[in-house]
């Protein structure tokens, strides 16, 4: 049975244990106290214990969306998973992750859409919702702390884990639920961040020197620079998909990978920088797991009220990128 709309029914997040603060990783790359804050505005990180799974990370958050939800789990249809760290190159975790959860009836699928992945599932399970009438769970979750090289300063120092996880179920309010999306990419800028061996191109092999199994970042003025227009574009045109002037926003939830990237692009929206939320200083950038950890951190803060409308946009590797405009159908209860 089709509906008119989705809706977000619950929020969840995730992070765990360790705590990890910039003066480790300061004294580490020999870097002067307050180096990493005085640029990205990073305080502190959480990074996996060892034997922490991915799927055992998104299964927390996921959880704690189902019961925030109050849905039976029997309902869910679809689970679909937003990680560039999954458990295995094969097979795909969110199998996995639905076993987990107990969601027998659910079909399950990864995307790998770094840190804009969780956009691209949000959107695609809009889809589905309205199609199919039923419930879907949308998890993003990232485990960077195994991807990082740690002597590369560029991507040592700003890179966490955490996750993510909204659940979207029917509605028959039109107006509201995803009133505005805009997905884009930038091919052209390829190569910036990447992970060169594991993929067809470059396989592993034994003579396979180990930096290039980590995460590198070629050009941090580019991806800045490049990071900054893709949001602002995206997230002018989800508006205008929604017919929403930037300050009729109550609250814009954006991508948490550097607060100066945040400053820009409310700079450029005309958004007033106390309407963004922001938890990139506590909890660094866990790529794609980034905004559904701040929607559910905010909502714990102050819960989402009905008619309320928010803006998330994002934009990362590949270059992949976009933005969503939301309207709170009713309000969320608070997350214990």
């Amino acid at each position: 049975m089709s509906a008119l709309s989705s809706r977000i029914a619950g929020l969840g997040h995730y992070v765990p244990k360790r705590r990890v603060d910039n003066a480790e990783i300061e004294a580490r790359l020999g870097l002067e106290e307050g180096w990493i804050e005085q640029r990205t505005g990073i305080r502190t990180r959480h990074w996996a214990a060892p034997g922490e799974s991915l799927t055992d990370m998104a299964a927390h958050a996921g959880s704690m969306a189902l019961d925030h939800a109050s849905i039976d789990r029997a309902t869910v249809a679809l689970t679909l998973l937003a990680t560039s760290t999954p458990d295995h190159l094969l097979p795909p975790s969110a199998p996995l992750l639905a076993h987990k959860l107990d969601l027998q009836a659910s079909g399950a699928i990864d995307l790998a859409g770094a840190c804009s992945g969780f956009l691209y599932a949000l959107a695609l399970a809009d889809g589905f919702v309205k199609a199919q009438g039923r419930p879907v769970l949308v998890v993003a979750a990232n485990i960077l702390s195994r991807r990082i090289n740690p002597q590369e300063r560029a991507s040592s120092v700003v890179f966490a884990d955490a996750a993510g996880a909204v659940v979207l179920v029917p509605s028959r309010d039109r107006q509201s639920g995803i009133v505005g999306v805009d997905l884009v990419s930038d091919g052209s800028a390829y190569g910036l961040i990447s992970i060169p061996a594991g993929g067809s191109v470059c396989p592993f092999h034994p003579g396979l020197e180990q930096d290039a199994s980590y995460m590198t970042m070629q050009d941090g003025r580019a991806v800045f620079k490049t990071a900054i227009g893709i949001m602002t574009r995206s997230a002018a045109q989800a508006l205008r998909h929604a017919g929403i002037s930037s300050d009729r926003i109550d609250r814009f939830i954006p991508h948490q990978a550097n607060v100066r990237i945040i400053d820009a692009v409310c700079d450029e929206l005309a958004i007033p920088l106390e309407k963004s939320v922001c938890t990139i200083g506590e909890y660094g950038n866990s790529s794609a797991a980034t905004i559904p950890l701040s929607m559910s951190l905010a909502n714990r803060e102050r819960p989402f009220a009905a008619n309320e409308q928010l803006l998330l946009a994002a934009a990362g590797a590949g270059m992949t990128g976009g933005a969503v405009a939301l309207r709170m159908e009713e309000p969320l209860p608070t997350i214990p």
